[in-house]
């Protein structure tokens, strides 16, 4: 049965301000390539996929944790599309829309958690279907809706599963069911 090992890509300058970042492509900074290196040996040493967001940043964790040459990238794994809200913060973003909510409301010009969810369930499918044990390497948000869609859950319910830089999460199977393992540890 498959076992998927989410890690959240380190921080970035914007991740630390509070600013949504999709498909901007910032480099880690300093704290969050010491995070990177960090997970090295917390991960699986020999897994039997590695897929990794195009985005620099999850490629730079990726690399940064030793599983670089394994790693497949696969466009899925983007993190949501914030459209007209990129780089901006949620308090930026209510001052001019005071009941945005990201995960009821999605982004004009970007995705809505419906669509967001479309490429996660492309990607649990994926998991399933292979087998064995994939390390993946992403976003917050996109996580986020990944681990709610592989509980079987809305993606909206991924509002739930805060997700910290640099975390590991882990999903796998209790008996035929798709379970959360451990989340942002």
């Amino acid at each position: 049965m498959t076992e998927a090992v989410l890690v959240r890509h380190g921080a970035t300058e914007w991740s630390a301000a509070g600013r949504h970042t999709g498909r901007t492509d910032i480099p880690l900074s300093a704290d969050g390539e010491a995070a990177a290196r960090a997970l090295r040996g917390r991960l699986p040493a020999r897994p039997d996929a590695v897929l990794v967001s195009p985005r620099r940043r999850a490629v730079e964790t990726c690399r940064l944790a030793g599983l670089g040459d394994f790693a497949q990238v696969d466009d899925d794994l983007q993190e949501w599309d914030y459209g007209d809200y990129e780089g901006l913060t949620t308090p930026e973003i209510r001052a001019t829309r005071p009941d945005w909510n990201l995960w009821r409301d999605g982004c004009p010009g970007g995705e809505t958690a419906a669509e967001v969810a479309a490429r996660a369930d492309r990607v649990v499918a994926r998991l399933v279907a292979a087998g064995g044990v994939a390390v993946v390497f992403a976003h917050g948000h996109l996580l986020r809706v990944l681990g709610a869609r592989w509980a079987g859950l809305p993606p909206e319910r991924g509002a739930v599963l805060a997700l910290d830089p640099a975390t590991i999460s882990t999903l796998g199977w209790e008996r035929e069911q798709r379970v959360i393992r451990r989340w942002n540890c």
